[in-house]
C-alpha cells in the first residue's frame, strides 16, 4: 500500500485525519523507515485514540503536534536512538525535537511534545496538563492498557486497527518490544513502570527501592 492510499484511507477513520502537512507527511515517511511495523502502526493508533479522546471531550490541540507526539513516542525503543543512561521516554522526546527542530517548529510547540512524550507513561499527571501532552497519554493507555476502552464506539475501535492492526498477538508482542528496548539500562526503569516489564521478563532483574535509596543515603538520621 503506497502512502498516498494508505492516507486517504486513514481520513476517513471516525473524521479524524492525518494532518494534512508536509511536517506530517515527513513524520510518516520518518517513522515507516526507522521503527518496525509493531511500533509504527501502535503509534498511528495512539494518534487517532488521542484524537479521538480530544474530540469527545471538547479540546482543542494541534493535529500536528499531537501527530508528531504520537509518532515519536516510542523512538527511544529503537537501538539507533536509544541513549546509554536515559529513559527510553527521553529518548524519543529528544529525536522528536531534534526532527522538529529541523523542520522549523516553534520551541514553545517542540517543548510541548517533548513533554508529552517524556511523560507518556507517568499516570497521574499529564491528564491536567496541555491538551496535545494529555491525549498522548490517552491514546497510549488505550491501546496499550485499554483504559477508557467503554468510552469508544465499536465503529471507531474498529475502523482504527482495520486501518493499523493490532498483531494476533499484540500484548506480549508490545512487552517484547518494550523489554527489548530498555534491558540493556535496566537502571532508567527505578521508579516507573518498565521496571514491571523487565521484573516479568528477566528472573534476573532486581529492582530499585525508593525506601532503601533514603535509608542508604549520606544524611545522617
Amino acid at each position: 500500500m503506497t502512502l498516498s492510499t494508505q492516507t486517504s484511507q486513514a481520513a476517513l477513520i471516525s473524521g479524524i485525519p492525518v494532518p494534512n502537512s508536509k511536517l506530517a507527511y515527513e513524520i510518516t515517511e520518518f517513522i515507516r523507515d526507522t521503527e518496525s511495523t509493531l511500533l509504527f502502526n501502535h503509534s498511528s493508533r495512539v494518534y487517532y485514540f488521542g484524537a479521538l479522546a480530544g474530540q469527545r471531550r471538547g479540546l482543542k490541540f494541534d493535529v500536528d503536534l499531537l501527530y508528531a507526539g504520537a509518532m515519536f513516542h516510542d523512538m527511544g525503543l529503537v537501538p539507533a536512538y536509544s541513549s546509554d543512561a536515559d529513559r527510553f521516554e527521553v529518548d524519543g522526546a529528544n529525536a522528536a525535537r531534534e526532527f522538529l527542530r529541523c523542520h522549523n517548529i516553534p520551541q514553545q510547540d517542540i517543548e510541548r511534545v517533548w513533554t508529552a512524550i517524556a511523560l507518556h507513561t507517568t499516570p497521574g499527571i499529564p491528564q491536567h496538563m496541555h491538551p496535545v501532552v494529555a491525549l498522548l497519554t490517552a491514546g497510549v493507555e488505550m491501546d496499550v492498557l485499554g483504559i477508557d476502552y467503554a468510552n469508544f464506539a465499536d465503529s471507531d475501535r474498529n475502523a482504527v486497527v482495520q486501518a493499523f492492526p493490532r498483531t494476533t498477538h499484540f500484548k506480549e508482542d508490545i512487552l517484547q518490544a518494550f523489554y527489548d528496548g530498555i534491558k540493556h539500562k535496566p537502571e532508567t526503569t527505578f521508579g516507573n513502570v518498565k521496571a514491571d516489564v523487565l521484573a516479568d521478563k528477566d528472573p534476573n532483574f532486581h529492582r530499585g527501592n525508593f525506601c532503601s535509596v533514603i535509608r542508604n543515603s549520606p544524611w545522617r538520621g
